[in-house]
């Protein structure tokens, strides 16, 4: 398996990015820009849905009421609550191909705002998936598949 990035610089990368394009990032928007980042990772590092060895950053994604949430970064920056998150950081080194996934994911959806990303999210197949049968409100620790991702993001690309 070949993992090309830690989540937390991915993380970093993300917060930096928005700051520097003026658009302070919230944990909600946070959230969303990872699970994106992972998604569209898996579509360009793999070629099929029966081999997924290949990932931006290893990690799970939950289907939680407001979309596709990593726990571990929920608590981490939880504090913020819908405010930006501040924090003074320096953009970490990936390699070429890293970095151009992260920018295009950016340039696709860095302009939408939280909301307007869990909107987004509650619209495609990986989330809502995971979320049938359940109440729009009602807690879930159901995570997304990687396999769905791909097949999902990948139809994108015809």
């Amino acid at each position: 398996m070949m993992i090309k990035a830690q989540v937390n610089d991915v993380v970093n990368w993300i917060i930096k990015k928005s700051e520097d394009d003026g658009q302070p990032v919230t944990p909600k928007k946070l959230q969303k820009m990872l699970y994106y980042s992972y998604a569209w990772g898996l579509v360009f590092l793999n070629e099929s849905s029966n081999e997924l060895d290949n990932k931006l950053f290893d990690t799970q994604f939950e289907a939680w009421v407001h979309g596709p949430v990593v726990p571990s970064i929920y608590r981490q920056f939880k504090s913020y609550g819908y405010g930006p998150i501040d924090k003074n950081i320096e953009y970490p080194h990936f390699d070429e191909e890293t970095t151009k996934i992260l920018n295009d994911v950016w340039e696709a959806y860095g302009h939408l705002n939280g909301d307007q990303l869990e909107y987004v999210t509650h619209q495609e197949l990986p989330w809502r998936k995971k979320r049938e049968g359940k109440q729009p409100g009602s807690p879930s620790d159901e995570k997304l598949s990687d396999a769905d991702m791909f097949e999902y993001y990948g139809a994108q690309l015809i």
